[in-house]
């Protein structure tokens, strides 16, 4: 959404089925699709599974693939600028990444992400807020003046979506995304970038 947003026209691919995705899908293996079609779109954003990075998965010990290698690997062969996108726990396996947090864009929710650019595409930092708001433990409700914790199993859904600023979510759905506001501030560079590169050309 945050793509749209942003002035990008967005097609997005994942190995289930999305029903509550609002803009044009496929259902395909996204790494296979970036190294088959990749060449075709101006800009790719990619976000792999990050439950091999979460505590849940530390806790739990389930096993789930590490896909942000092959992921960087087909995104690097289609020549076009790109983003990464993985949870903080990930930040090893991701060079260089920019942490954005929702503090930053006036969201009630701290929510730190990490993302990492290529193809050409730098990202610069951004200021990254004092947390003086307290964070609602998981499983209770948001009390006035709490920033929202939305993982696991959280409480109150409508406020999750109005904190995300994702009205069409459902819970599971809240609990792996990113705020669009995030992936609208990484657009409208974006749109610089290739902006520029045009130009370039042109001349």
């Amino acid at each position: 959404m945050g793509y749209h947003l942003a002035g990008f026209t967005v097609l997005g691919v994942d190995v289930d089925a999305q029903p509550r995705y609002p803009f044009a899908f496929v259902q395909a293996d996204a790494v296979e699709f970036i190294r088959r079609y990749g060449h075709l779109f101006d800009s790719h954003s990619a976000s792999p599974p990050c439950q091999l990075y979460s505590k849940t998965h530390r806790i739990m010990k389930n096993d789930h693939p590490d896909l942000i290698g092959p992921t960087r690997e087909a995104l690097e062969a289609t020549g076009r600028p790109w983003v990464i996108e993985n949870v903080v726990d990930a930040g090893p396996e991701l060079r260089d990444p920019v942490m954005l947090c929702g503090a930053t864009f006036g969201l009630e929710t701290y929510r730190h992400r990490l993302f990492e650019a290529g193809g050409g595409f730098i990202l610069d930092v951004p200021d990254h807020l004092e947390h003086v708001a307290r964070t609602t433990k998981m499983g209770r409700p948001v009390q006035p003046g709490e920033f929202m914790h939305v993982v696991g199993n959280f409480t109150g859904v409508d406020k999750g979506r109005e904190v995300m600023q994702m009205p069409w979510a459902n819970r599971d759905g809240l609990r792996e995304a990113i705020p669009p506001a995030y992936t609208e501030w990484i657009g409208a560079r974006l749109g610089e970038h290739l902006a520029t590169q045009r130009t370039e050309v042109a001349a």
